[in-house]
């Protein structure tokens, strides 16, 4: 991945810098509300990643000690974490083999009388099929949240991932489309939870900063609960609001080249290119590539193959409950989880990628695969 940065982020965030106002401040508000617009969101809260941001959603619903959270082990270990944070428990469920995200058939076996929350993730940009799961998690008073990464640009239904959603939340990191460097937002329909989750990012103030300084009386500001430092610069979000205007560009060019990738590599044996589901329609922040028997070589091994000519491939989604921070988590077989994890790679794919650069790629897995190119 290379983030789609030029001269225009580089003069939006140099007016920020020469404008005295760096920290969180009128840029900051106005990304917000440009973002939560984007995807179709009442309100939008600007945060320093997506990880504080899944760490406040969950502390917004009140999960803690003793309550057990549903997470994908199939995704960054962010998603797990975010239920420690809070002292809960995550749970494991495994997710669907043809596009690594949960559903309710993996959910409902793993739900107990102890689960708060259900985190779904749309995993590589690919759109989760959430309405069932929301029908599920409604009808046992469970909260769902969104963990929407990777999927700024992607479509769930004809309407934007997130669209509605209680909680959602998005990643602004050099590896998603749309960047600021580091930061993130928190999406929501509730204007209560939005208007709570603004104070408790800035300590739990009562008053922004930004409304302190503009205002014309002195301002004691009081403290209402313990809070959090999870503030977004000026700074990356003039960046923020360059990059959301070029996001339609991005996926665009991003499924023109995960359309040549699917008709280059459909032919490969033993080789499964990722692709839209029924219900969705992914900008490809990844663009993952799943290998069987048939294929001559393992996963490592046309990782090390590309490596050598030149090219960055990269091993796939890792499964939380291997590492070593959640070794002692107890958890049901996740036999889908193991495969997608152990068998697929993500291939190259940025927006400036040229169609030679690609041809590249293609070669050397057909290569492989003991084909010509293509």
């Amino acid at each position: 991945m290379k983030p789609w940065l030029d001269e225009e982020e580089a003069r939006a965030a140099a007016e920020v810098v020469t404008s005295g106002w760096l920290a969180q401040g009128p840029r900051v508000a106005e990304f917000e509300s440009a973002f939560a617009a984007r995807v179709g969101a009442a309100h939008g809260v600007a945060v320093s990643s997506c990880t504080t941001a899944l760490h406040l959603a969950l502390h917004l619903l009140g999960v803690g000690p003793g309550d057990e959270v549903v997470v994908p082990s199939f995704s960054f270990v962010a998603t797990s974490n975010c239920a420690v944070y809070v002292g809960a428990t995550p749970v494991f469920a495994d997710v669907e083999p043809y596009d690594g995200n949960l559903s309710v058939r993996t959910v409902e076996p793993v739900l107990t009388e102890r689960t708060r929350a259900v985190v779904v993730v749309d995993q590589g940009g690919m759109p989760a099929d959430v309405e069932p799961l929301r029908r599920l998690c409604d009808s046992r008073g469970i909260a769902l949240v969104e963990d929407a990464a990777c999927a700024a640009g992607s479509q769930y239904h004809g309407d934007p991932v997130g669209a509605g959603a209680l909680l959602a939340t998005w990643s602004f990191h050099p590896r998603k489309l749309l960047t600021t460097g580091e930061g993130g937002m928190l999406t929501t329909s509730d204007g209560e939870l939005a208007e709570r989750a603004r104070r408790l990012r800035e300590h739990g103030m009562n008053i922004s900063a930004a409304a302190r300084h503009q205002s014309r009386q002195p301002v004691l500001e009081s403290y209402l609960e313990v809070g959090f430092n999870f503030r977004m610069t000026d700074i990356q979000a003039a960046v923020g609001l360059v990059q959301l205007r070029k996001l339609d560009a991005m996926v665009e060019r991003r499924r023109q080249l995960a359309g040549s990738y699917q008709a280059m590599l459909g032919d490969v044996p033993g080789l499964r290119t990722v692709e839209d589901s029924p219900w969705g329609r992914s900008n490809f922040q990844s663009f993952w590539v799943e290998l069987d028997p048939g294929f001559p070589l393992s996963r490592n091994q046309l990782l090390t193959v590309l490596a050598e000519a030149g090219v960055s491939g990269r091993a796939g989604i890792m499964a939380a409950h291997r590492q070593p921070a959640y070794a002692g988590v107890a958890h049901r077989e996740l036999p889908v989880t193991e495969r997608l994890t152990d068998n697929t790679l993500i291939l190259p794919l940025f927006h400036t990628m040229s169609d030679a650069e690609q041809r590249t790629v293609v070669g050397v897995v057909r290569r492989c695969a003991g084909l010509r190119a293509a």
